[in-house]
């Protein structure tokens, strides 16, 4: 188990010893937002460090509440007055936030171990603080679902500042044992997402894309659009998510590109859901992306209500190099009379009330660069379902903007048993066929649910395979093929998968007198058996 699981793990079990009848997806909200404060503390601390140097002070010894001061930048504070806004000036442009001392992971944790009466006052300041001032960009809002004044922590005041007295101390004493680098808090982070979204079923579909399928759609985007083979682009300018849920797709695009400098322009996601929303933003500042580098929007993708996806003038789109994409599944919605005229739809028709998935794909494919590569994930219905679905499907076969069809095993979401595909499309194709990949096969089963096999152990990679059948664009017997747009029309344009790969194995013939000639064999030798157990029954004076 890496240190980040081992964090995790003793986070989440930190979680639920403490959470009691507190409901999964409410104490998630509040232990991911200390675990956040925790982060952004640690990691000012370290460049005030830097910045101060040898000024940077020792803490006293003695009682902690005489000298009034539990951080070293407390007392740097209470000795330097007249330096504070000139040094805070320095931080931002250093580290790009501040935070004042007082409201500080370490000065939060001295409260709670010392059982101070003010801590819950302390930490409801030192949010407003870091929503409103750390950041040079605002960050309102972002703790907006953590109700300190929750009855769910405590009837009363004294009683929920008791509890976060010993949420805070288990926290602090559970993370005492780990390294604080953010490559360590940050997948921590993840891990813990992960866990909350198996336990709490259907909600987890709102907010968290398992790890495995990230992967695979991270991989796929990251490389060359017009030939994979050739291997990983250098370089993505801009990368979008449009129903972002927790950033983990994001990041997972970002970790494959390397994280090196300038390796990704900057990363832009949407959420309809304010928690979720809220956790992208934390999550994404978690794991050290600085606060220009990413843009997190809350608002109705359907709707399209976000205003730099809305420029009119066609030299002004925004457009994207890599996008990625988990929308909800089937999504029922109420498209009005004037979204057959939006830009987005215009040339393919407007999906159907009752699943809006083709509404999803077509709202991120339209703001896809000519160079660009989009996966997303969907259920299996858009491969074969009629009406203004099969219109638009056509079309998209027509224009040649289908590259991949990768069918996947059921069960591998929280949220849902039933199994799913990633579509990978572009605007400009250099193949004129499709490439089809039946994974659906290509599994363990667990406890809960199905999990692709990553090579463990002598086991086979699915996730690897399905990455370089796509690469490559191998073709292999039951497994994937490559199919021409003259075979799918004469299939109607139908996607299905199983169309195109079969993976039925067709038993060998059975030589039916073979079979019976051993029939009579064995009968003939269960005769003679039989007569054996009749003269040894005689002998034991049991038959007559």
């Amino acid at each position: 188990m890496t240190t980040q699981q081992q964090l995790g793990k003793t986070l989440w079990d930190i979680a639920d010893q403490l959470r009691g009848a507190m409901n999964a997806d409410d104490f998630r909200d509040y232990i991911l937002s200390f675990l956040f404060l925790r982060y952004l503390s640690d990691n000012y601390e370290n460049a005030v460090r830097k910045e101060l140097g040898s000024d940077y002070p020792e803490m006293p010894e003695g009682d902690i509440k005489k000298s009034g001061v539990a951080t070293p930048l407390q007392l740097w504070y209470k000795e330097n007055p007249s330096d504070v806004t000139e040094f805070e000036k320095q931080m931002r442009r250093k580290a790009h936030y501040v935070i004042e001392p007082r409201y500080l992971w370490n000065n939060i944790y001295e409260l709670a171990r010392t059982k101070d009466d003010d801590l819950l006052h302390t930490l409801q300041l030192g949010f407003e603080y870091i929503e409103n001032e750390s950041f040079e960009r605002t960050f309102q809002g972002l703790f907006s679902e953590i109700n300190l004044n929750s009855e769910k922590l405590g009837k009363n005041y004294t009683e929920r500042n008791k509890k976060l007295h010993v949420i805070i101390t288990k926290i602090a004493e559970g993370c005492a044992r780990f390294s604080t680098s953010s490559d360590i808090l940050g997948d921590a982070y993840e891990y813990l997402i992960g866990q909350f979204a198996a336990g709490s079923g259907k909600k987890a579909g709102e907010f968290y894309t398992p790890q495995q399928l990230s992967t695979i759609l991270s991989k796929i985007v990251i490389l060359d659009s017009q030939n994979p083979e050739l291997g990983e682009k250098n370089k993505l300018d801009k990368v979008l998510d449009f129903a972002c849920g927790s950033g983990s797709l994001l990041l997972n695009v970002r970790r494959q590109m390397g994280e090196s400098e300038g390796s990704i322009g900057k990363i832009y996601g949407q959420e309809k859901n304010v928690t979720t929303y809220n956790l992208a933003r934390m999550n994404m500042l978690l794991h050290g992306l600085k606060d220009t580098e990413f843009e997190i929007h809350h608002g109705d993708t359907l709707l399209n209500d976000w205003n730099i996806l809305n420029e009119m003038n066609p030299s002004k789109k925004m457009e994207f190099d890599a996008i990625v994409a988990n929308p909800p599944f089937s999504l029922k919605w109420e498209p009005n009379d004037t979204l057959a005229e939006d830009f987005r739809f215009k040339s393919y028709g407007v999906a159907p009330k009752s699943a809006a998935d083709f509404a999803f794909l077509l709202h991120g494919f339209h703001f896809l660069s000519g160079e660009g590569t989009m996966a997303i994930i969907l259920p299996h219905g858009v491969l074969f379902r009629s009406g203004a679905e099969e219109r638009i499907r056509t079309k998209l076969l027509k224009d040649n903007n289908i590259d991949t069809v990768i069918g996947l095993p059921s069960n591998l979401f929280f949220s849902t048993g039933i199994p799913v595909c990633i579509l990978v499309f572009k605007k400009c194709k250099k193949f004129d066929d499709v490439l089809f990949i039946n994974a659906s096969e290509h599994f363990e089963k667990e406890k809960r649910q199905n999990r692709l096999r990553e090579g463990e152990y002598g086991k086979p990679n699915d996730i690897q395979k399905i990455i370089e059948t796509y690469q490559y664009r191998k073709e292999e017997e039951r497994y994937s093929r490559k199919v021409s747009l003259d075979e799918i029309k004469e299939n109607g344009y139908n996607l299905n998968i199983s169309r195109y790969v079969s993976t039925f194995q067709e038993e060998e013939p059975v030589d039916i007198h073979a079979v019976m000639a051993e029939i009579k064999e064995l009968e003939a030798k269960r005769a003679d058996l039989d007569k054996e157990i009749e003269v040894y029954l005689k002998e034991l004076g049991l038959v007559p």
